[in-house]
C-alpha cells in the first residue's frame, strides 16, 4: 500500500490509497473500514500517521467515524443547483435523474406571523398557506422544508397533494404564477432533536439552512421558505462568471439582484454566520 522509498509523505499515500478504493467502489458506502492497529499492519505505518490520514478523510467527508462502533464510508453527497438556479428541490433532483418525494407533516391555512408576514410583504395575520415537508431522495431523509405562500394568489394552493408534485410547478399550470426570481441565504446551523429525529441524525449534527424569498415578474413576493438540508449529505454547487476586461484581483461589480431581468445570467450570492 506504501511506497517507503518515496519522498511523499505516508498519510498523504495513504490517504490516496483509501480514496482510490472508496472511489473504486471496493469499498463500498456504508461499509466499515479496517481499524487502526489493522491498517497499521496492513501499511507498515504508525499509528500516527493512519490517524492523521483518517482525519483527512474525514475533513473531506469521505468516513464517518461512529463511537463504538468503528469507521465506515459515507454516502456520497448530494449536488444541489437551489442557491443559483430558481427551481424547487423536486425539478433539481429530478433534472439529476435522482428519484425523490416527500411526506407532507402539515399543509395548512394559518395567520402570518410577523417574520412571515415581512419576508412576503403582508399584513400580520394575513392567511398564508403554510406546508411542512420532509423530502427523500432515493428512500433517504434529505431536507426539511417550510414553505408560505399567500393564500390570495393561489386558492387552489390549500388543498393540493404535494407529496410527489413540484410545488412551482404548481404554482405556474394551476395558478398562473410565474416565480422570475428570488433572493436566497444559507447559513451553517446545528440540528434540534425534532430535526435530528426526523432526519435520522444525531442531535447536534451539522445542517445548512436556506432561507428564500421568491417573487412574481411585478416583483409581488410568492414564496417564503426556510429549509435545512443534511451536512453530511449536501453539497452546494454553484457557476461563476467572470467579465472579460476585468482587471485581475479587481472585485466583481456589485449586482443588485432585485434589477435582474430573469435571463441574466450573474449571480450574486448572500452568505451570513
Amino acid at each position: 500500500m506504501i511506497d517507503h522509498s518515496s519522498n511523499i509523505p505516508y498519510y498523504v499515500q495513504l490517504t490516496s490509497v483509501i480514496k482510490d478504493k472508496i472511489r473504486s467502489q471496493e469499498w463500498r458506502a456504508g461499509s466499515k473500514i479496517p481499524g487502526e492497529m489493522e491498517l497499521c499492519l496492513q501499511a507498515g505505518v504508525s499509528r500516527t500517521v493512519v490517524r492523521q490520514t483518517l482525519r483527512e478523510l474525514d475533513y473531506a467527508g469521505l468516513i464517518v467515524r461512529r463511537k463504538g462502533k468503528g469507521t465506515f464510508v459515507a454516502e456520497p453527497k448530494i449536488n444541489e443547483s437551489l442557491i443559483q438556479k430558481l427551481t424547487g428541490s423536486y425539478q433539481d433532483m429530478a433534472e439529476r435523474g435522482l428519484r425523490s418525494s416527500s411526506r407532507v407533516l402539515h399543509h395548512r391555512v394559518v395567520g402570518a406571523t410577523d417574520k412571515v408576514a415581512g419576508y412576503l410583504k403582508l399584513s400580520p395575520g394575513a392567511q398564508v398557506v403554510d406546508i411542512y415537508r420532509l423530502r427523500f431522495v432515493e428512500d433517504t431523509p434529505i431536507q426539511l422544508a417550510n414553505t408560505f405562500v399567500p393564500l390570495a394568489l393561489c386558492p387552489a394552493l390549500a388543498n393540493v397533494d404535494l407529496t410527489n408534485r413540484s410545488l412551482y410547478e404548481f404554482l405556474e399550470k394551476e395558478c398562473g404564477r410565474w416565480i422570475s426570481r428570488g433572493r436566497r441565504y444559507i447559513e451553517a446551523v446545528a440540528a434540534s432533536d425534532v430535526q435530528a429525529k426526523l432526519l435520522g441524525i444525531p442531535r447536534g449534527a451539522p445542517l445548512v439552512a436556506l432561507d428564500s424569498i421568491s417573487y412574481l415578474e411585478d416583483g409581488t413576493p410568492i414564496e417564503y421558505y426556510h429549509a435545512v438540508h443534511r451536512g453530511d449529505r449536501s453539497r452546494f454547487e454553484v457557476e461563476l462568471r467572470r467579465t472579460r476586461g476585468q482587471a485581475p484581483g479587481a472585485p466583481p461589480a456589485e449586482i443588485d439582484i432585485d434589477k435582474l431581468p430573469p435571463s441574466d445570467p450573474n449571480l450574486k450570492v448572500k452568505i451570513r454566520g
